[in-house]
């Protein structure tokens, strides 16, 4: 019995015109009063998922979001249950690193803004800020405070640029640092501990949720952590290859209803 739906946004709970549709919002509120949890695991901070929360329906203290890729676990409502950030140390490491390479980045604080150091700042930050309703600051680490820790830093640059970018990144970082390459467009980079799968059990820990009554929706390198958590583990039709390998099963694309069809099948 599936008592909890874990679900990627981008690609995954969207379609290709970043929206849910129909037929996907009615299958995950029929989930939900089935009392299924509906937990919306992310990259995004919460104010980048909280608009998907609300067209769902998912509100209160007793349902729950994992986001920046499992740094954070909370409520839906903001409560935090558990944290794992990199501190100020490894933030100015990673800053002198890109810096010095000429690397187009941002990091995200908790409080779900955008923060670089970059004066041109690349395109993909800009839509981040924008989805996650918050400005971009330009701000060197001297000239944040001391104490400064982010959830996540992220390398961003056309699919061409960080193919050349990812293999020396995470010779620089992989040994200390959870580097993925979570899109063609973002190369992420957390705490060594942090990934949507640590989330996922961290929550269910604390649920007392078993991982074969977990089922998850993913497309891409960062929800593998996930996939082989759960004992359901579902990519979208429109997914990489990699992650296609990793699933138990794949369903139609994220424009052809690929989560509600799934759930028809092994739900409802």
């Amino acid at each position: 019995m599936i008592k909890l739906i874990a679900l990627d946004i981008d690609q995954t709970l969207l379609n290709s015109q970043s929206e849910i549709t129909a037929d996907t919002k009615s299958s995950l509120q029929k989930a939900l009063q089935q009392g299924i949890k509906i937990v919306l695991c992310s990259g995004r901070p919460l104010a980048g998922v909280s608009p998907y929360l609300k067209e769902i329906g998912i509100t209160g203290d007793e349902q729950y979001v994992i986001t920046y890729n499992g740094a954070l676990v909370e409520s839906v409502s903001g409560k935090i249950l558990s944290r794992q950030t990199l501190d100020n140390a490894d933030y100015r490491r990673i800053v002198t690193y890109v810096t010095e390479h000429n690397m187009q980045y941002y990091v995200l604080g908790d409080d779900s803004k955008v923060y670089t150091s970059n004066h041109d700042i690349n395109r993909i930050a800009v839509i981040q800020a924008w989805e996650n309703s918050a400005g971009i600051y330009v701000r060197t680490p001297d000239e944040l405070p001391a104490d400064f820790e982010i959830p996540k830093a992220a390398i961003v640059g056309e699919k061409e640029t960080l193919d050349n970018y990812e293999e020396p990144v995470k010779k620089e970082f992989a040994d200390d640092y959870y580097v993925v390459r979570a899109a063609d467009n973002f190369l992420e980079l957390m705490h060594k501990d942090v990934n949507k799968g640590s989330g996922l059990t961290k929550l269910t820990t604390i649920l007392n949720i078993k991982p074969e009554e977990v089922m998850v929706f993913g497309d891409e390198q960062n929800d593998l952590p996930m996939f082989d958590f759960a004992g359901t583990a579902i990519c979208m039709g429109n997914g990489s290859d990699l992650a296609k390998a990793h699933a138990d099963y794949v369903t139609d694309t994220n424009d052809n209803d690929g989560i509600a069809k799934a759930l028809d099948k092994f739900i409802f």
